[in-house]
């Protein structure tokens, strides 16, 4: 990428301070906001039940546990600002290493310590303020899908050590993402520069037992082919770890896919039908399958429930990607 397109460290950095100050001054009004939010949260919550989940060891030096990353959404600091919802977001790059298998090791370069990155969540309307600051080593940036200005696109690397803020209105409501756009994208996106980003339709959806579940290659010797491929970082956790839902619980399954190299993936779910979401752009599913093919990048929304009691896979049909490593169980229990 041409130099022009790098900022000065000390000007980033003054926006950054600026922001501090912003922070420090958050104060009454934004802390009650903070609150009802939680409040709202709740209420969505107390309609929808989580199965115990079990406790397993992350499995990465860099602390990723794709049981947790399963429902983690992060909401950002919530403020307000001229009459606005502003939701703050600290995203750093950095490098940990990612055990594949009990052989095979993979130096990722991530946000925020995990592959997928933390997964973004605003409403339609809500001002987006994304503090990024970079010490992956190598120049990285933040670009995300939707829609906003040509200056907060994301495609100016941002240099080792330096900082930057995107800020846009969040818009329009759907499943998006955000991911490196440093040539070459390809090797930074299959490094692991990647996470959901989900802006919620002014009116929520029903409530369910929402999921992220982001599909992923590892080209473990750069020869331009996956070696192996996950759900949400590491491969075949989810086998070794089914995922307990309860039966007859809507399920929300916000699905997207991060593979590189391939040309397209599909996603299939064993013994039943999901309603499809396309790009989670509708409030009302366009047709019922029980597999859905995915260009890279793509995303959608997948909603079902399970009629009966046990142990059902997913995974693409591609079945030398399940076999490398994207396969995954949900473990039906009945409702207590």
């Amino acid at each position: 990428m041409p130099d022009r397109f790098l900022l000065k460290t000390t000007d980033l950095w003054n926006r950054r301070q600026i922001l501090k100050l912003g922070l420090a001054g958050m104060g009454i009004t934004g802390t009650a906001l903070a609150l009802q939010q939680l409040a709202k949260q709740n209420a969505t919550s107390a309609q929808v039940k989580i199965p115990p989940l079990p406790s397993h060891p992350a499995t990465s030096n860099a602390g990723i546990n794709p049981m947790q990353v399963l429902r983690d959404f992060d909401y950002g600091t919530v403020k307000r600002e001229n009459g606005r919802t502003v939701r703050e977001f600290r995203i750093t790059a950095t490098n940990s290493t990612v055990q594949l298998n009990s052989a095979v090791t993979f130096n990722t370069w991530n946000f925020n310590n995990r592959v997928p990155g933390p997964t973004l969540r605003v409403t339609e309307g809500d001002r987006v303020r994304v503090v990024f600051l970079n010490q992956g080593g190598h120049s990285h940036s933040m670009h995300f899908h939707g829609i906003h200005h040509a200056d907060m696109d994301g495609i100016r690397p941002i240099r080792n050590g330096a900082a930057t803020i995107y800020e846009f209105d969040a818009e329009p409501f759907g499943v998006h993402l955000y991911h490196c756009h440093v040539e070459p994208v390809t090797r930074h996106i299959g490094k692991g520069l990647y996470g959901m980003f989900i802006i919620d339709p002014p009116k929520a959806r029903p409530p369910a037992d929402e999921m992220v579940l982001v599909m992923a290659g590892y080209d473990v010797n750069e020869d331009r082919r996956n070696e192996f491929y996950a759900f949400n970082g590491i491969p075949d956790y989810y086998m070794m770890h089914p995922i307990p839902i309860y039966q007859h619980q809507k399920v929300r399954l916000y699905v997207l896919n991060m593979i590189e190299w391939d040309a397209a993936a599909t996603f299939h779910l064993h013994a039943n039908m999901f309603g499809v979401y396309p790009t989670g752009r509708t409030l009302t599913p366009r047709e019922d399958t029980d597999v859905i093919t995915m260009g890279t990048t793509e995303r959608h929304i997948l909603e079902f429930s399970y009629r009966y009691p046990g142990k059902y896979m997913f995974h693409p049909h591609q079945d030398y990607i399940a076999e490398a490593g994207c396969m995954g169980a949900f473990e039906v229990i009945p409702p207590t």
